[in-house]
C-alpha cells in the first residue's frame, strides 16, 4: 500500500471515529431521529452538489425502492440506533461496539448468501461474543443501566450487516456516487415522517449546528468519496482495514473532547472484539467478504 494510500486510510478512520463524537455532541439537543434526518438530508445535498460539479450523472430511480430498502437498513435504522445508544453510552464505548459489523456480516451472509462458516468465522464470532462481554462487564444488567443502549449499538452493528449482503446482491454493478447519493436519499426519505413527530423544542446551539454540519458533510459526504477512492486504489479487502482503526480513533477523540475515560476493561474489550474481527475477515470469502467490505459504507 502507498504511503497515500495509508494516509486516506488514516484520514477516513479518523473522521468515521470523530463520527461518534459529534453524534453525542449532536443527540442531547436535536434528538436522535432529528439529527439523523438532518445529516441524511445535508449528506444528499453536499454529494448531489459533487455530482454536478464532477458532471456525473445520477441514476437512482430505476432502482428507487431498493434504494429506500438501502438507505433505511444502512443508515435510517442504524444511524438513529447508534444516536439513541449515545444518549448514555460514552462516544468511544459505542465506536467499540460498532466495530462488531464484520461478525454480524457474516452470520448474515451465512443465513441469507450460504457463504460458507469457517471454524476461523465461528471462533472469530465467538471471540467476539466474550469482547462485549468483557466490555459490558462492568455494568448493570437492569433496564437502567447500559446493556440497552448497548443493545441499540449491536443492532445498529447487524443493520450494517443485513444491508452489506443486501447491498452485495442487489447493488452489483451500480456506480459507487450513485449508491452513496441513492442510499443517503433513501434514508432520508424513510426518516422524514417521523422526524416531522419529533422536532426539537429548542433552537440548538452553534456548537450543536457545527457537529450537525460536520457530520453530514465531513462524516458522511466526504467520507463516502474517500472510502470510494480508497476501493478503486487499493481493493474493497485492504479497505477493510479501517475497521481496525476506527474504534481507536472515537475512543480518542472521546477523551480528548468529551473527557470520556479509558479504562482497561474498554482497552481490554476493543482488543478482544478486534482479534475477533480479524479472524473472521481473514476466514471471508466469496459473498461475505464482499458484504463485509460493503458494510463499511456507514458511520
Amino acid at each position: 500500500m502507498k504511503i497515500k494510500d495509508m494516509a486516506m486510510l488514516g484520514g477516513l478512520a479518523a473522521i468515521w471515529g470523530s463520527s461518534f463524537l459529534f453524534i453525542k455532541i449532536g443527540v442531547p439537543a436535536l434528538g436522535p431521529v432529528p439529527l439523523i434526518e438532518l445529516r441524511v438530508l445535508i449528506a444528499s445535498l453536499a454529494l448531489l452538489i459533487f455530482a454536478r460539479l464532477s458532471h456525473h450523472r445520477v441514476q437512482v430511480l430505476h432502482k428507487w425502492w431498493l434504494y429506500l430498502v438501502l438507505g433505511a437498513t444502512n443508515a435510517a435504522i442504524p444511524f438513529t440506533l447508534i444516536a439513541v445508544a449515545e444518549l448514555r453510552l460514552d462516544s468511544g464505548l459505542a465506536a467499540i461496539l460498532n466495530a462488531t459489523t464484520p461478525l454480524f456480516t457474516a452470520l448474515v451472509a451465512w443465513l441469507w448468501a450460504e457463504d460458507p462458516f469457517t471454524p476461523g468465522k465461528l471462533v472469530g464470532v465467538f471471540l467476539g461474543i466474550v469482547g462485549v462481554g468483557v466490555l459490558m462487564g462492568g455494568t448493570t444488567g437492569h433496564v437502567g443501566g447500559l446493556w440497552l443502549p448497548a443493545g441499540c449499538s449491536l443492532l445498529a452493528a447487524l443493520s450494517y450487516g443485513v444491508a452489506g449482503v443486501f447491498s452485495s446482491r442487489y447493488f452489483h454493478g451500480e456506480k459507487p456516487l450513485d449508491m452513496a447519493i441513492g442510499q443517503q436519499i433513501g434514508a432520508t426519505v424513510v426518516l422524514l415522517p417521523v422526524s416531522l413527530l419529533a422536532l426539537p423544542q429548542r433552537s440548538p446551539s452553534g456548537t450543536v449546528i457545527f457537529a450537525l454540519l460536520m457530520l453530514a458533510v465531513l462524516c458522511t459526504a466526504v467520507a463516502y468519496l474517500l472510502y470510494f477512492a480508497l476501493i478503486h486504489s487499493v481493493g474493497a479487502v485492504r479497505t477493510l482495514t479501517v475497521t481496525f482503526l476506527v474504534p481507536a480513533f472515537a475512543v480518542g477523540w472521546g477523551a480528548v473532547f468529551l473527557h470520556e475515560g479509558v479504562s482497561w476493561r474498554m482497552l481490554l474489550g476493543l482488543i478482544v472484539i478486534l482479534s475477533s474481527v480479524a479472524l473472521v475477515v481473514r476466514g471471508g470469502r466469496g459473498p461475505g467478504r464482499r458484504a463485509s467490505a460493503q458494510a463499511q459504507e456507514r458511520t
